[in-house]
């Protein structure tokens, strides 16, 4: 597995000293956004930060300020230093706040995945074997140089080595090792020049960390915490639920229709993402099971759908908060 996996939640951004950001000249909208965005990544690893999470950011500040149109943070418009400084500030608040509802997940490739492949003789002539089994596609017990650029790729970041898209420096160690030409190798040649080129890679890595975001969402009920205390969109809610109840066939109890509403707005809820999957049934399951316990299973399928949907989210909410779920983004 890669060598560490960091969660950015925004509390580093919520740190951050901002008082010296702001010189004590007036600054467009534009100028405050790229202060904000260089002072939060500097944060985050020096990671650029993704543009749905900017997006995000800026519409919840949008909408604290209500703020509907887009003069917000424009090129053109001009905001003295006092209120500069509160933008900014607010608008730092703003992405740990977005981060705190929709987490990071980073990978960290510092070289130690590398050097645990090293430590073990047998292991590391296991991976070669197979890497070189794999890639001799003709079964001529004889690959070209090149090949071990492939090798890295299928290594991938599990094993320790970062893309060639996102780290050049792989390029330049394949030509230390003249590891781009044609000439064939047998295993125990091609075992020993990606022994090299791993060394080197490993401590390279040892030097400056690769850091990048997992494509990795976690689900921790912060969306339905928001429903919950917004009372007008939770109205709003139930009221799509009852609507489920009168077009519900004949039979079905509250339980089988409340899940099944909820199964269907997965992703307005930041729910796991209901797919058949063992992680989205355990998870709904336990839900269920524990709001039956408490409730009873008679009294269960008496109780009205709009009482029984505001129970069921704030279990789901709690359990969330408790133990998170972690899915790949859709």
């Amino acid at each position: 597995m890669s060598d560490q996996l960091q969660i950015l939640d925004g509390t580093t951004l919520r740190d951050l000293d901002l008082s010296t950001a702001v010189s004590d000249r007036p600054l467009t909208g534009a100028q405050i956004l790229h202060i904000a965005h260089s002072q939060a990544s500097s944060s985050l690893f020096d990671l650029p930060l993704p543009d749905p999470l900017k997006a995000s950011a800026l519409n919840r500040l949008r909408s604290i300020a209500a703020i509907s149109d887009d003069s917000f943070f424009s090129p053109e418009t001009e905001y003295q230093p006092l209120q500069a400084s509160q933008f900014l500030n607010q608008y730092i608040a703003a992405i740990a706040d977005e981060l705190k509802g929709s987490p990071l997940v980073v990978s960290i490739l510092d070289g130690s995945t590398l050097r645990l492949l090293f430590e073990d003789e047998d292991d590391f002539a296991m991976l070669a074997e197979n890497l070189f089994t794999e890639l001799d596609v003709e079964d001529k017990g004889k690959i070209s140089k090149s090949e071990i650029r492939n090798a890295l790729v299928q290594m991938g970041v599990d094993m320790g080595v970062p893309p060639f898209s996102e780290y050049p420096q792989l390029n330049d160690l394949l030509s230390k090792h003249g590891a781009d030409g044609e000439e064939e190798l047998g295993q125990a040649q091609f075992a020993q020049l990606l022994q090299f080129v791993l060394q080197d890679l490993e401590v390279e890595l040892s030097k400056k960390n690769f850091v990048f975001i997992q494509n990795i969402q976690i689900i921790n009920g912060s969306k339905i915490r928001q429903l919950l205390a917004n009372e007008k969109e939770l109205n709003s809610f139930i009221e799509k639920a009852s609507q489920e109840k009168l077009n519900a066939k004949d039979g079905l109890g509250s339980t089988e229709i409340i899940r099944s509403f909820l199964e269907k707005n997965t992703t307005e809820l930041g729910l796991p993402l209901y797919d058949g999957g063992d992680a989205a049934d355990l998870f709904y399951d336990c839900v269920f099971a524990d709001v039956a316990k408490e409730k009873g299973a008679v009294e269960l399928e008496k109780e009205e759908p709009a009482k029984l949907l505001k129970d069921v989210l704030k279990k789901m909410a709690e359990q969330l908060e408790l133990n998170p779920v972690y899915q790949d983004f859709a």
